[in-house]
Parts: C-alpha cells; sequence; structure tokens
C-alpha cells in the first residue's frame, strides 16, 4: 500500500477500469462513460458492485459484476478496497445517497491504493445528506432557501407559517416518504418521526435540477440547469435545458461556498412565476438526469476521466439550450447462464 496521499496517473498502456458502486439501473451514466472513453481514444473496462448484480440491470451491461455488501456493513469498505486493488480500478462512482458519506470519510484510504473516488469532502456529503442543515447553510450564505423548520418550530407558531408545507425526512432521496400537509392539525395528526423529519414551505414553480461540476482543485466549471417538465418516482422524465440567468447565478454563488465540492453534483431548485428562486435540496453525487446534461455537451463524466488520466482538462459551460429529454422504459432480459 503507498504511503503517498496523491492519486496516481493511470498508465497509457492498460485500460481504464471504472467501478459503479450500487450501479443498480444506472445504464445511461454507464453509457455516458463509455462514450467519452472512445472520444478520448483510450481502453475502458467498467465494474459494477450492487447488493444483488442477477437483479440489477446496471450489472447486467458491465463488463464485469461483482456483489458487494451493505455500505452500513462492516466489511463494506474493506470488500471495496479489495475489489479495487485486485481489478486494477483507478476511479470509483458513487451512485446512491446512502452510500456516500462512508465512502468520502475513506476516500484517503482508497487514494493510498491508487484509487479516486469521484466524491466531494465528508463536510459537503453530510451537509447535502442532511436537509435541516442544508437549508440552515444556504440561510447563512444568504442563499434563497423556502422557509424550513422542525415539526415543533411549526406548531409552536403554526399562524407565521406559509401553508401548504411539504415533510420530508431529513436524510431522504428520491422523493419518499414525503407529505404535503395544508394544516397544523394535519401535521399533529401524521403519524412520523418528528426528529426524523424536516417541514419546508412548499413554493410553487417550475422545479428545475443544476447539474453542476466541480474540478479535482475545487473550482466550478459547469452549470447546467434543466426544467423537470415531468417526473417519476423522484426522478425526470421529461426535461429540457434551460440558460436560466437566475439560476445560472445561484450556481455561482452556490460554488462559491461549497468549500470541498469535488466532481458531479446538482441541486434542485424552484422558480415562480414572479421570478423568485429558491433551492431546495443539494446531492452530492450524478443526478439521475445527468444524461440529459451529457447530451447537451457537459461531460462530466469526460472530465473525470481526464483527471484520472493526468490530461489537461476540457470542462467547460458550453452547452446546448433547448435540448430534450423525452424518456421511456427499456428492458434487459437473463438467462440462468448470464447471471453474474
Amino acid at each position: 500500500m503507498r504511503q503517498d496521499p496523491a492519486y496516481d496517473i493511470l498508465p497509457q498502456n492498460r485500460p481504464c477500469v471504472v467501478l459503479f458502486s450500487s450501479a443498480g439501473r444506472r445504464v445511461e451514466l454507464m453509457n455516458c462513460f463509455r462514450a467519452d472513453a472512445r472520444g478520448l481514444g483510450i481502453s475502458i473496462k467498467v465494474l459494477a458492485t450492487d447488493l444483488n448484480p442477477a437483479y440489477s440491470p446496471a450489472c447486467q451491461f458491465a463488463d464485469e459484476a461483482i456483489p458487494m455488501p451493505r455500505c452500513t456493513d462492516a466489511e463494506f469498505i474493506p470488500r471495496m478496497l479489495d475489489v479495487c486493488v485486485r481489478k486494477g480500478a483507478s476511479l470509483i462512482i458513487p451512485t446512491i445517497d446512502t452510500e456516500l458519506p462512508i465512502l468520502a470519510a475513506h476516500r484517503s484510504e482508497f487514494a493510498h491504493c491508487g484509487v479516486r473516488i469521484a466524491i466531494s469532502s465528508p463536510s459537503v456529503v453530510n451537509l447535502a445528506r442532511d436537509k435541516r442543515a442544508t437549508a440552515q447553510f444556504l440561510q447563512s450564505h444568504g442563499l434563497p432557501v423556502p422557509r424550513t423548520g422542525s415539526i415543533d418550530d411549526v406548531i409552536a407558531d403554526a399562524g407565521s407559517w406559509s401553508w401548504p408545507l411539504i415533510l420530508k425526512p431529513v436524510d431522504g432521496s428520491c422523493s419518499k416518504g414525503l407529505h404535503v400537509i395544508s394544516d397544523v392539525a394535519a401535521l399533529m395528526a401524521l403519524p412520523v418521526s418528528r426528529l426524523n423529519y424536516v417541514a419546508q414551505e412548499l413554493w410553487k414553480g417550475k422545479e428545475y435540477t443544476v447539474n453542476i461540476f466541480f474540478d479535482d482543485t475545487g473550482r466550478l466549471r459547469c452549470a447546467v440547469p434543466h426544467w423537470r417538465y415531468e417526473t417519476r418516482a423522484g426522478e425526470v422524465s421529461k426535461g429540457i435545458t434551460v440558460r436560466e440567468p437566475t439560476l445560472m447565478k445561484l450556481a455561482e454563488r452556490l460554488g462559491e461556498k461549497l468549500e470541498g465540492a469535488r466532481g458531479a453534483m446538482c441541486f434542485q431548485a424552484i422558480v415562480r412565476p414572479d421570478g423568485a428562486a429558491a433551492i431546495f435540496e443539494i446531492n452530492a453525487r450524478f443526478g439521475g438526469g445527468y444524461p440529459l446534461t451529457h447530451a447537451a455537451g457537459a461531460r462530466f463524466s469526460q472530465w473525470l476521466l481526464e483527471e484520472s488520466l493526468g490530461r489537461p482538462s476540457t470542462a467547460s459551460n458550453q452547452w446546448q439550450e433547448n435540448l430534450k429529454l423525452l424518456r421511456y422504459d427499456a428492458a434487459v432480459f437473463v438467462g440462468k447462464e448470464r447471471e453474474p
């Protein structure tokens, strides 16, 4: 194990091995990396880990699929390190929120083995995982956010809040566990843990995701808003890239304050009919709608590969506006002999 914490530069005579952790359904994301590797003229090998690779679509499209314990398991980090060393992985792409804190906390151990994790610092990851902390951070830096507080805060002064409110798990994702509450009586009757939920005023307007990319020095290099015209299970199913000036400025301001941000991130925002905008969530990973950003010309995956190769970064804020994403269902059929 190397003592120098600096990342090694990938030798040019062997393929770039990229590991997608908790790969799940992220087939489109894997294909973005494959396309960019071809564009860079390099060979790429895609590894995919999952709790049950036999039931992961992305694992069926990987060059090799490997079972992995849950990120809460004590064996998760040792197992990940072992796989990376044995398989020669040089880059890990995390895909789910729950694994981010533990990977961020152990990234120096992977770096000692020559493995780069495309992840922000533990402080940024932990901030993004806690919706209450996110709101407090935004407020403290003068960034607009819908009024946010605990359930007890709302009950104590219900008359000062603008109803309806939206209740979210403090560490939730993918729109799971959301409740829209119209009055304090409904709030008090809701069977949820008050400690595990955060209340937020429900803004009405156009909802956007802004995909943002930070280089390995922490500099914001690109911001691509897309209008979430239609969503399904918390993920955009129809979207359009829009160079919305208010959101571009918010991205710049957020980028200045997020010390320790690296690689791909995204934030969710609302723009009301009167033009006012607010950020209501930050995700410290590739967003589910990233393939739209990639198709528009903002190739975060290419820029991460360039960093791994030690090549000059081509990251820029040049991308195609008004590009539309229309998602549809697809299936992969796996016979017994093809199961990982």
